[in-house]
């Protein structure tokens, strides 16, 4: 079974939590479909670069969501959401998946 890469579900984990929140309604929902991607990645994180590395990845997913907030009243809701995914997609592949 080939190996899936962390770094497109971290960033789709972002970009599917928004539209899902979006879609509901329910903020909640989203950030039940962002924990999902993140408990999914981080397990793989802990195996593949170990707990330093995962914390931090854990650390900037959450806080990649936060800061896409006040990004959005700047730049607008979807290009906050993509540039946030981004960034977190980029680390993941940078810390876990070059390896």
């Amino acid at each position: 079974m080939p190996r899936i890469p962390t770094a497109p579900v971290a960033a789709g984990a972002l970009v599917a939590g928004y539209l899902t929140a979006r879609q509901t309604k329910k903020r909640p929902l989203g950030g039940a479909v962002l924990a999902a991607g993140t408990v999914w990645c981080g397990r793989r994180w802990w195996r593949q670069a170990g707990p330093g590395a995962t914390a931090a990845l854990v650390g900037l997913q959450w806080g990649a969501m936060g800061a896409s907030h006040p990004l959005a009243k700047k730049v607008g809701a979807w290009p906050a959401v993509f540039t946030v995914a981004a960034a977190s997609g980029l680390a993941a592949w940078a810390l876990a998946d070059r390896r």
